[in-house]
């Protein structure tokens, strides 16, 4: 089944370098489509739960809901997830069913188990969408998902990166970013408009409009990704304001982490900040 899209009120799509535009998506033939959240300890709940409520509340003429979610760890024992809260995986790696959609929030890098990375190698062959919300493009770039494509993140995560996986072209101040079956969304709630734009692309402009009212959602984001704009600038530091040059965000001079770098004093947020910067100083030092 193919859709027709609402002419009157286009996405402002973000053109990739090589032209390629995202299409409408044929929901399969049989069956419904199956969306796999990947958790791992540290997962951000806000970019789990908010696609998660997106493809719950989806509901077609006939009332059927299309979409079967399920989450999926390295093991199917209790993840601590941010704030405290601990969920159980539906499904270990070995067991998760095949997806259509995979959606992977920011998590702690440092304890994704290895596998959990080929795992999404593996399925994103055949996969209609393999998305991230907020820094969970830094997952996909592990993987090597997004070598030579345009991708975005959290605000405070375009700088790093950036600096961490130069064959991605991060691209500032956008809700969400379609490379082909790639796509990317920045902060927290901005995956509730990727999700929302994903449902349009199955089912057009009115299911998900439908979708964000039956949620209460009043953003307008997944129609206007630029809407994000307030970030698409890269911020200045300064003597009298100094940012800390891995995550952008304003720092005290007072702090106790501080290089020199080329002769100036660096000032950072935090012990990961700082060592991620002395890996590669140069690479920050030159990030847009």
């Amino acid at each position: 089944m193919s859709t027709t899209f609402d002419d009157s009120e286009p996405a402002d799509e973000q053109p990739v370098p090589d032209g390629r535009l995202t299409a409408p998506l044929d929901p399969p033939a049989t069956g419904d489509i199956t969306v796999a959240f990947l958790i791992a300890a540290g997962t951000e709940l806000v970019d789990l739960a908010g696609p998660w409520g997106v493809f719950e509340y989806v509901h077609l003429a006939d009332g059927r809901n299309p979409f079967t979610l399920y989450t999926v760890a390295a093991t199917t024992g209790p993840v601590r997830i941010s704030g405290g809260m601990v969920l159980v995986p539906g499904h270990d790696l070995d067991s998760a069913p095949p997806p259509d959609v995979v959606v992977v929030p920011a998590t702690d890098n440092e304890h994704l188990a290895p596998e959990a990375l080929e795992w999404l190698r593996r399925v994103h062959q055949d996969t209609a969408v393999t998305m991230s919300v907020c820094n969970g493009s830094f997952l996909l770039a592990q993987a090597g998902l997004l070598d030579g494509r345009t991708a975005t993140a959290h605000h405070g995560g375009y700088a790093a990166l950036r600096a961490t996986f130069p064959d991605v072209t991060v691209v500032r101040g956008r809700r969400y970013v379609e490379d082909g079956r790639i796509a990317t969304a920045g902060g927290l709630t901005s995956g509730i408009d990727l999700a929302l734009r994903v449902v349009e692309r199955y089912f057009g402009r009115d299911v998900a409009r439908q979708t964000a009212t039956e949620l209460e959602y009043q953003g307008t984001g997944w129609m206007h990704p630029s809407s994000n704009s307030q970030f698409a600038t890269r911020p200045v530091s300064s003597p009298g304001r100094p940012l800390c040059p891995v995550c952008e965000m304003p720092v005290s001079t007072e702090t106790s982490f501080a290089a020199e770098y080329d002769g100036v004093t660096r000032y950072f947020c935090g012990s990961w900040c700082e060592r991620q910067f002395a890996g590669a100083p140069e690479r920050f030092v030159g990030a847009g």
